[in-house]
This record gives structure tokens, sequence and C-alpha cells, in this order.
């Protein structure tokens, strides 16, 4: 990784959008992450606080664990095992932190107990600390009552939910692990100076048949025609379709302070027979990184639902090499003096400042403000950023980009001078 880009653009109030970048200190490899939060934002804030964690203890050798578990036993200091990489303005919340390191700490223990050799299966280690963390936000919503006040109780986190899109980086190793419709798209540059785009993430949605019969095979035929309308199919949190009836009747009931405000709550989803609907099981793809593999685009929904993956990396390529292509104005209507306007602004553009080194200011700048010649048009852009809150959501979702960047020469390295 030579480096990263990524800003957030928010629409909801509060933004239910969250993301987050680490490095893996006590194994390889640097970790980025885009969450998608629905039913509010405390379920997407407590998976990007808790994930890169589980991840990393996942890909931990055997005696590494033992060194923490025995540190820790001894109230002796622990080495870290992530080193973060905030903006100033990403939330936090620290008023759970006992409770999740005491989750995690049960997690390596029984890592310890069930190990028969060393972790180094990076795909068997993504989907299990995935499938660990959502069984534990599930456990914590169950047996901890947590303080009424606070928007972060374990179990206003488990009545929400987050989609995920991890990218785990290792030399030429890339693994993505995804749950929704958040997605990852590298940008491939190629040998005739174009730009593809690969996509590496699959939507969880009904928009995806391989999805759907997968929904559809774990639920009995009578539920064919109601069990899709249960949408995202993967996700964390949600316990409104993970758990019993029996189940959230009790907790709902018992824990009713701590669920003021949250109106779904109160009843169960219709068609409701055959629970869990939902999984936390990532769909994982791996790629090989090759010289031409220059940057990964890890994006929430609100992207997407603007510019199509192909434009994404399009623009982006464009804005890294300098060369700005803009769509032929052939088989257009124009006066002399439309056409007159137009060139001068397109030159205008290139001589200003506006251009931002922020790949992915970039890309959102593009997304809200561009015409149908691909430039962006000021005024466009800043009617699209100045919505009022009310508004705004009408008119698009929030926005979570981040922007990986490679080393192509590090990269041809691995190959020892092998032509990709």
């Amino acid at each position: 990784v030579l480096g990263f880009d990524s800003n957030l653009l928010a629409s909801n109030v509060p933004v239910e959008d969250r993301r987050s970048a680490a490095t893996c200190l006590q194994s390889r490899g640097m970790l980025f992450g885009v969450f998608d939060g629905h039913a509010g934002y405390a379920c997407a804030q407590a998976v990007s606080e808790r994930l890169f964690y589980y991840i990393a203890v996942s890909l931990l050798p055997l005696k590494t664990l033992i060194d923490i578990e025995e540190a820790v036993e001894n109230k002796r200091p622990v080495f870290p095992i992530l080193q973060w990489h905030k903006h100033p303005n990403d939330n936090v919340n620290t008023a759970a932190g006992k409770l999740y390191f005491s989750s995690l700490r049960t997690y390596w223990q029984e890592l310890i107990e069930l190990a028969g050799g060393d972790q180094t299966d990076t795909e068997a280690a993504l989907a299990n600390a995935f499938k660990r963390l959502d069984n534990d936000i599930s456990l914590e919503a169950q047996l901890e009552h947590g303080d009424p006040f606070s928007q972060y109780t374990p179990l206003r986190v488990a009545v929400s939910g987050s989609t995920a899109c991890v990218a785990h980086v290792d030399a030429v190793d890339l693994h993505v692990a995804n749950l929704g419709d958040s997605r990852a798209v590298l940008g491939v540059h190629n040998h005739d100076g174009t730009w593809t785009a690969q996509t590496m993430s699959n939507d969880h949605s009904a928009q995806n048949p391989e999805e759907v019969r997968r929904v559809l095979s774990q639920h009995p035929k009578s539920e064919e025609k109601t069990v899709i309308r249960l949408m995202p199919f993967r996700a964390f949190g949600d316990i409104k379709f993970k758990w019993s009836s029996r189940l959230q009747n009790s907790v709902f009931e018992t824990r009713a302070e701590l669920l003021s405000g949250i109106e779904y709550t109160k009843s169960l989803p219709t068609n409701y027979h055959t629970p869990p609907y939902l999984t936390a099981e990532p769909e994982i793809t791996y790629h090989r990184l090759r010289p031409r593999d220059k940057f990964l685009v890890l994006a929430t929904d609100g992207l997407w639902e603007q510019m199509h993956r192909q434009t994404v990396v399009r623009v982006i390529g464009e804005h890294l090499t300098g060369i700005r292509l803009h769509q032929p104005l052939s088989g257009l209507s124009f006066t002399l003096g439309q056409m007159h306007s137009l060139l001068a602004e397109r030159k205008a553009w290139v001589s200003s400042g506006f251009d931002h080194h922020n790949t992915a200011t970039h890309l959102i700048r593009h997304a809200l403000g561009s015409d149908e010649f691909g430039t962006v048009e000021h005024s466009r852009l800043s009617k699209m950023l100045s919505l009022p809150q009310e508004l705004a959501r009408m008119y698009r979702d929030d926005i979570t980009v981040t922007v990986v960047h490679f080393n192509p020469q590090i990269v041809q390295a691995h190959y020892k001078g092998d032509s990709f």
C-alpha cells in the first residue's frame, strides 16, 4: 500500500456511515473498511471500532495469542495489535470499552483452547471474525442492560444494523470480505492507457440472482414469495431478523426503557416464520495484485447509486494520471455560443485549483456535480452540498469513500521481473 485517501459526506442526521483503516502490528497486512448503518448508527459505530480487532486476533499465531493472554492475566502491558489511522472527525465511542475487551478476550481464549495449529488461512480468519463479532453483538444484547440514556447500549447496537466491506492487503495478496451492498472495485490501468473496473464484491440484494437462490434454499417453499422482502440479506446486528420471536418478545418486553423511540421493536416483521433471515457470513474474494492494479475503491451504496463502477475508476484514473478525457460532443446540438461556453468552462477547470489531491474527495465531487459531459458543474455541486438537512436524504444517501493506492514497483518486485 502506497497510501490511501478517504472522505465521508453525510446525508442522514446524524450520519449513519462509518469507516476504518488500520495496520496489523503483530501480523502482516493493512485493513480498510466502510460500514453503512441502517435503523440508526449504533451498529455501524460498534462494527467500525471492533471488527478489525477480531480480524487481527484471528490472524495471530498461537504463540502470540498465548503471550497476550499471559500478559493480560498477569496485568502486564500488552503490545498493541493494531495501529489505527483515524481522521480527527471520526466518531469514537469509549463507553463500552470494557465490555468490548471482555468479549474479544473470550474469543482469543477460545482460539487458544481450540488451536490445533497456527491460523494461516486469511479467508477463514476473515469469515470467523465477522461471524464471531456478530455473535458477540447478539449475546451482549441479551445479557447486558447498559446505560438507558446511551445510544450505544448493547441492545441498541444489536437492533440497528450495518453492512460492511473490508479489504485486507498483505503484500500482493488482496482479500475483500463483504456483507450487504457496499462495494469494492479495483482500478486497472491497461497497456493502451485506458482504465478498467474489476469488481471485487457482489451486492447481497434481490438484484443478485445467486444471493436470492441462497436465501430461498434456506427457508420453506411456502415462504418463497415473502422471504426476499426482508433485506439486506447479509448484515451485522439486525436481530429483528435473526432472533426467534420468543427471544424478541422476552427481551424487548423486559427492556422497554432501553428501546424508547424505536417503534419497530414493538412488533415482529410480517411473515416471520423461520428465522434467522439474515447472516453475517461475508462473501470473500481473493485477488493477487498485479503491477497494473493501481488502486482499490471501497464505498458505501451512496456512491454507487450516483456513479457506475467504470465511471468511478475512469474518474480516479484520469485524476491520478493528470489526463482528462471528455465525452465527445458529436451527435449533440449546440449553438456556437453554447459550444464556446462549454469549451471555456473546460479550460477554466483545467487551469483552476479546484481539483483536490484527495482522490476520494475528487470522486464525491464528480458523483454529485458532473454533467452529461463528465465535467463538474460548480453550480450543480454547490446546490447538492447545500441542501437543507430535511431535504438531503431525498436526493442522496450518506457517501463514504476510501481509495487505497498500490505501489506498482513493490508489486512488480514480487514477480521478479515478470510482465503482467
